[in-house]
């Protein structure tokens, strides 16, 4: 047995047992990237270090042992800046986006790749559901969004963008066409009322998303139909009135109560804030009684926080262009979604930080020889048009349209340890970025795994686990210095190295760079594997 300290407590531990572990069993959280349970130690990632007082040293807490007299600290200043450095130092070889283009453009950030696998496999109710997660009115945006999301779409620079918006207007067209379109469960009741000033898509989205949230809304409009800004701008023939009535309608069902024809002056402004727990302000262009309810005001709009929309201190939130005139429906949508993470957490005394966006790897554009890698996962072929633009897409056009789509994104999207441990952290991808990136490939021979060579870190692990199986070819290390790499030998395909431990490998992997095939789990939507 040996003696040491870890955080000023003394321990005692046997004698090769590993800091690590040590550490681990004490409660205390020690991230790391390389090291494998009952495998060969392999010091890669450095993301494990912790610090001995004695000498100051920087160790790696995976493959050191504990030693008598140590005295450990798991967690300083000087540790963290290791750990994000080594991260910093991992990241500038790791070539792959967390999240695709598409869905960072889109102001919703709607999980766009995922609505796409799914109706590309003919799950029409699953990926409505993807998409209600972020956007509350998918059948009216679907005919009526100006579209950022494709703007940005890679598949673009192949040929033409995949046809997205009139993909997510399937999928809400679909469930509306149902005797009973779907509605999330909601969060139990929390028996906190919200008023929300304004019935357009910026009150209606944040609503919906509060309702779901178990608050009792109560949406205000001085019009006689809600809709705001989609009443009067948008002509019958590309909004369909009864398409906006049903989508209004599905909000209304989720608990939303409305009441219509009715001014809101100072007055009843301030009545309002009185006898509601918190008040959410997304009133229309040229509503120009806003200036008069004592709320503080800019050159164009209330004055709030543009990351909470919390006006001040106050229980008041402002949405839409109640902030500043807008003309994208998608972006006033997006910031009555946004603005229910803000409201939910003020009325559940909460900091009130807003929606969260965990850290996202980015490469950016795709390079002419990398287009046939990407269309590994797609399938040849432009951009699918309906025959007749009002009636949308058939259900065959749907599948054969979603299916065009590059899965740009990440299949470990919430799993990936070097996503998580760089949001932990706070890495930044670009401090140690080189001026030019490595190429992007896709290994896709195998039936159950992909591999992505330009996503891996070198950890390892891979390399011991089909060793442990005492696969023919497995991976291995290939090359030297610099220039290593990991992969199958002799120019074998991963179907004929990866025999016995394909799944395992691709569930160890810690960036994504093995993955399974057809992983379309995401978040609390369960989906069954294909």
């Amino acid at each position: 047995m040996v003696r040491l300290k870890i955080d000023n407590r003394e321990v005692e531990a046997e004698s090769g047992k590993l800091l690590m572990e040590l550490i681990r069993e004490s409660g205390i959280e020690v991230p790391s990237m390389c090291h494998l349970e009952n495998a060969e130690h392999f010091t890669s990632c450095m993301v494990c270090v912790v610090k001995d007082r004695r000498s100051g040293k920087i160790l790696p807490s995976c493959s050191r042992e504990a030693e008598e007299g140590m005295d450990i600290i798991s967690m300083d200043e000087e540790v963290q800046e290791a750990r994000r450095t080594a991260l910093e130092l991992l990241l500038s070889e790791h070539v792959g986006d967390c999240e695709a283009p598409c869905q960072i453009s889109c102001p919703a950030h709607m999980d766009i790749p995922l609505m796409n696998r799914l109706l590309a496999q003919g799950k029409f109710a699953e990926a409505l559901q993807v998409v209600k997660k972020d956007i509350a009115l998918p059948s009216v945006l679907g005919r009526i969004c100006s579209a950022p999301c494709e703007g940005a779409c890679r598949r673009r620079s192949i040929d033409e963008a995949v046809s997205i918006c009139l993909l997510k207007r399937f999928a809400g067209d679909e469930d509306l066409s149902g005797e009973e379109p779907w509605q999330p469960m909601p969060a139990p009741k929390s028996g906190k009322k919200v008023a929300i000033i304004g019935a357009g898509p910026a009150g209606l989205a944040a609503a919906y998303y509060l309702s779901l949230k178990g608050h009792r809304c109560r949406v205000i409009d001085r019009n006689e139909r809600p809709g705001g800004s989609l009443c009067r701008e948008v002509g019958e023939e590309e909004l369909p009135s009864e398409v906006l009535q049903k989508e209004v309608d599905v909000i209304r069902t989720a608990g939303v109560q409305f009441e219509l024809n009715t001014e809101v002056d100072t007055p009843a402004f301030q009545k309002l804030v009185r006898s509601h727990d918190a008040v959410v302000v997304a009133v229309g262009k040229g509503e120009s009684g806003v200036a008069g309810w004592d709320l503080p005001m800019q050159d164009r709009g209330v004055e709030a926080d543009p990351k909470t929309y919390r006006v001040g201190e106050t229980s008041v939130f402002a949405v839409g262009s109640a902030l500043r005139p807008a003309k994208l429906a998608i972006r006033v949508l997006g910031q009555g979604k946004e603005a229910s993470f803000s409201v939910d957490q003020y009325l559940s005394k909460e900091a009130v930080r807003g929606e969260s966006f965990r850290f996202n790897s980015r490469f950016g554009k795709l390079v002419p020889v990398e287009f046939a890698e990407y269309l590994k996962e797609s399938v040849e072929g432009k951009r699918l048009e309906p025959a007749v633009k009002a009636k949308g897409f058939t259900r065959e056009q749907v599948m054969e349209e979603a299916a065009r789509c590059l899965h740009c994104d990440c299949r470990d999207l919430e799993n990936c340890k070097l996503r998580i441990y760089s949001d932990t952290y706070g890495a930044d991808q670009k401090r140690f970025k080189s001026e030019e990136r490595q190429a992007c490939t896709k290994q896709v021979q195998h039936d159950q795994i992909i591999y992505e060579p330009s996503k891996c870190i070198k950890c390892g692990i891979c390399v011991r686990i089909t060793e442990k199986y005492k696969e023919k070819f497995g991976f291995t290390f290939i090359g030297r210095g610099f220039e290593v790499v990991v992969g199958i030998p002799f120019g074998e395909s991963t179907r004929e190295g990866l025999k016995k431990a394909a799944l395992e490998v691709a569930d160890a992997c810690p960036t994504g760079a093995l993955s399974r095939k057809f992983k379309v789990e995401r978040l609390k939507f369960k989906v069954v594997q294909a």
